[in-house]
């Protein structure tokens, strides 16, 4: 069985806003955030700036790991990006 490889990733944007995702090819979800296309929150917030990834693992980690990223202040998740 070819289990895939999840990854978390944060996205900076127009705002200073944070955006964090989770996908199994991070320079293609990426690449389709520039081009407008996936996650509503980005589209018309260029430029975009990958700031953070992490390999999880499982899907249900990557899950996980999201949910709890996402529930950190704004300064948390600063801290977190600057501690790679």
């Amino acid at each position: 069985m070819n289990k895939q490889i999840w990854h978390l990733y944060i996205v900076r944007c127009k705002g200073d806003k944070l955006y964090t995702g989770i996908t199994t090819d991070i320079s293609r979800r990426f690449a389709e955030h520039q081009a407008g296309k996936g996650a509503k929150f980005l589209r018309g917030k260029a430029p975009l700036e990958l700031v953070y990834q992490q390999t999880i693992g499982s899907h249900s980690d990557a899950l996980k790991e999201e949910l709890r990223i996402k529930s950190l202040s704004k300064r948390e998740k600063e801290k977190l990006i600057q501690s790679i």
